[in-house]
Parts: structure tokens; C-alpha cells; sequence
């Protein structure tokens, strides 16, 4: 017994919980994850898997199952939020690929959920499991949850979200860094949009305005778009995917900006609207044989667009850390983990936190040099699309076999 592989409970059946299942159980590692929910339900909209976030779905088994409703993007348009001059644009298949090795994605979350869980199998997944506090008991770690029962295992990955209740259990509660700004999302059926030429073609749009900006992207295969909205709101404190906005409100907001964007607002019929938090990076994400992952262990911004690619990172090396391990090694396989991913995650935090100013310049001689820079965006976001994960961590990274 004393040469065999831990058992591992996740807490959180998100992305980054999925993939942290799967990339275990492919290393032969036990895993089960813990989901508060009644079912794994859709969150979210549209998200874009960089480069970097493709290798992980790749390694995982996982990029085959969403061929049919990833869509690659051509380019990416920076727009001016008023004229629709096109500041910068910059190739996002073709020679992005070639660079980075791996392809530029946007699609549905909850098509990538679906992905990970039928690769998982929903039998690996508890639900209704809501965790109610974690104990490191020193040979093992308990997850108590809020009816009452318990589940042990070698050791406890929380990777429960932002409001996470494994981290405020082991670290204590720490409230999350309001942005002062909203973000409104919606998925809108191509068809409510077919009298705009400009989605003609797959296109990642970034248009750049004073005090906020809109990004939006085709998913669901083309039959969809994704719309971000980021509007400044001291105001309003929700943090949650789930609340629901007004168009009226938004058509507000961007009044005065280019046809394009009111056209697209205007074909929303119920954004979602969530206040925008981050939280400041943690000195340590590990406590015994407790460990955090994904948005528990380094909330970001979305405005670098790698929130669910870190998580994926994430993902993947703990898996492979923890491949190796056992249970009497789960501590330090613990802390090479996180030594490995939190100087990343640390800069990417900062990095999505600066981007929103950047992307809210009004016009004038700030928001020409912001558009002079954009200009060297491939090379500037190489050290984000280019990394390999996997590379890092040696000759022992190889694929376990499927």
C-alpha cells in the first residue's frame, strides 16, 4: 500500500474541476469531484481557448469532442468605438497556429463543460455535494458538507470559483477586489443578425472606447455570438452569471458607438450582468494536503481572456504532479504545484487587471499610443499563448496512455 497513487477529491464541477478529474484519472490517479449543484449546469457564455489552453484540451482527450462547435477565428479586429476604423488587426488562424503550435478557439462554456464531463463520465461526479468546510486531518484530508456528511481522500483540490469554500475554509474568509465596472454577456442566434455583413466571417471584434469597451466572437459553430460588454458601475455589486440585465440599459451605455455595436445590443433580448472581481494573488495556495485551483487560487479579470486556459493549466500540471506522488508525498507534490503555476498566474492577474484601462482610453494621444502598441500584440502575448504547460515539467510530462 505504501507505494500507491493517492485519492483525490476536487471540489467544484467547473472547468477547471473536470479537467483536473480527468487529467488524474488518465495518470491512474482516483478522483472524484464534489459539485454543490443538482446537475453540472451551463455558466457563462462564450469563452476563447488560446493556444496554450488548446494543448491542455488536447492532452486531456479532450479538443476532439468540441471540433464541431469551436470556431476559429480569422482575425482579431480592433475597431474604433465610434468611426469603425479598424485600428489593428492581427491574423488568428493561419500564422497564430504556426506560431504557437496549436489553434486560436472561441466556443460556448458550457460546450466545453459537456466536453469534460463526457470524457470524465458523470459517474465520477457527486452532486448536491455542497462543502461546508475541509480539515487537513495529517494522514488525509476531510471535505464536510452542508448536509452532514463527510468524504476523505489523500488529498483536496478546491476548485469551487472565486467565492471559493475551500479557500475561506483552510485560509480563511478574504473579501474579493470589486473592479468597479459590469461586464453584460449574451449568446445571440446568428440568424436575428443576418442583416450585418461584418459576420460574414469568423472575426474576434475588440471595440475600444472611452470608459468601456465590447468584444464579440461567433460560437456554437457559427450559429451563435458571444457579446461582452464591460460598462463602468460602482453600483452594482452581484457577482453572478446568472442575473439578468436590461438591453435598454445597455443600448444606453453605448450610445453613440458605431452601428455595428448598437445593432448586435439591440438583437439581445436578456444579458446577463455581473460586477466584475478579482482578488489579490495568494502567497500560498496549499496547506497540508489542501490545494486550490483556477479561479479559487488566482481570480482574474477577463480582459486577457484566460480565465478558463489558466484553470486548464492548472489543471493538467497538477495532474501530472500528483501522477507521481504518493500519499505520503502528496504535501510536496502539492507545493511543486503550486511553485510551478503561481509566478504565471500572479502576472496574467495584473496583466487583466491593466488591460481594462487600456482597452477604456478615450480619444487622443493615449489611446494612439495604446493603438501603436496593439500593433506588436503577437509579440507581446507570446509569453501568454506560447507556453507549454506540459514542457515545463520534463521528460516526465509525457501523455500517460489513454
Amino acid at each position: 500500500m505504501a507505494g500507491r497513487r493517492p485519492c483525490v477529491a476536487v471540489v467544484g464541477g467547473g472547468i477547471g474541476g473536470l479537467a483536473t478529474a480527468i487529467g488524474l484519472r488518465r495518470r491512474g490517479v482516483d478522483a472524484v469531484v464534489y459539485e454543490q449543484s443538482r446537475a453540472v449546469a451551463p455558466q457563462g457564455a462564450g469563452i476563447a481557448v488560446g493556444a496554450n489552453g488548446h494543448r491542455m484540451l488536447r492532452e486531456l482527450g479532450v479538443a476532439r469532442r468540441l471540433q464541431d462547435s469551436a470556431v476559429a477565428p480569422l482575425r482579431a479586429d480592433f475597431r474604433h468605438w465610434s468611426t469603425g476604423r479598424r485600428m489593428v488587426v492581427h491574423a488568428l488562424s493561419g500564422a497564430y497556429e504556426e506560431r504557437f503550435k496549436a489553434p486560436f478557439w472561441t466556443v460556448e462554456r458550457s460546450a466545453v463543460q459537456q466536453a469534460l464531463l463526457a470524457e470524465l463520465g458523470p459517474e465520477h461526479v457527486r452532486l448536491g455535494a455542497r462543502c461546508a468546510a475541509v480539515e487537513d486531518t495529517g494522514h488525509g484530508a476531510v471535505i464536510r458538507f452542508a448536509d452532514g456528511t463527510e468524504a476523505e481522500a489523500d488529498a483536496v483540490v478546491g476548485a469551487d470559483g472565486i467565492h471559493s469554500a475551500v479557500r475561506d475554509s483552510v485560509f480563511g474568509p478574504e473579501a474579493a477586489v470589486f473592479s468597479g465596472t459590469s461586464g453584460y454577456r449574451a449568446l445571440i442566434p446568428m440568424e436575428r443578425l443576418a442583416h450585418l455583413p461584418e459576420l460574414a466571417e469568423p472575426v474576434l471584434w475588440l471595440w475600444l472606447g472611452p470608459g468601456r469597451h465590447f468584444i464579440a466572437y461567433p460560437v456554437a459553430g457559427g450559429r451563435a455570438l458571444n457579446f461582452l460588454a464591460v460598462v463602468p458601475d460602482r453600483d452594482w455589486l452581484i457577482e453572478s452569471w446568472s442575473t439578468q440585465g436590461e438591453t435598454s440599459e445597455l443600448l444606453a451605455a453605448f450610445d453613440g458607438w458605431h452601428p455595428f455595436v448598437t445593432a448586435v445590443l439591440a438583437a439581445c433580448e436578456r444579458p446577463s450582468r455581473w460586477a466584475l472581481y478579482d482578488r489579490e494573488p495568494q502567497r500560498t495556495w496549499s496547506r497540508g494536503r489542501v490545494t486550490l485551483l483556477g479561479d479559487a487560487a488566482h481570480a482574474m479579470l477577463p480582459h486577457h481572456g484566460q480565465g478558463a486556459n489558466q484553470a486548464l493549466e492548472d489543471a493538467v500540471v497538477l495532474a501530472h504532479v500528483l501522477g507521481g506522488a504518493t500519499p505520503r508525498t502528496v504535501t510536496e507534490a502539492l507545493r511543486a504545484y503550486e511553485q510551478i503555476r503561481r509566478p504565471r498566474t500572479r502576472l496574467l492577474q495584473a496583466g487583466s487587471r491593466k488591460n481594462a484601462g487600456c482597452f477604456q482610453l478615450p480619444d487622443g494621444p493615449e489611446a494612439q499610443a495604446r493603438n501603436e502598441r496593439l500593433a506588436a500584440l503577437p509579440d507581446d502575448l507570446a509569453w501568454i499563448h506560447g507556453h507549454d504547460a506540459l514542457g515545463l515539467l520534463g521528460p516526465a510530462s509525457a501523455s500517460a496512455p489513454v
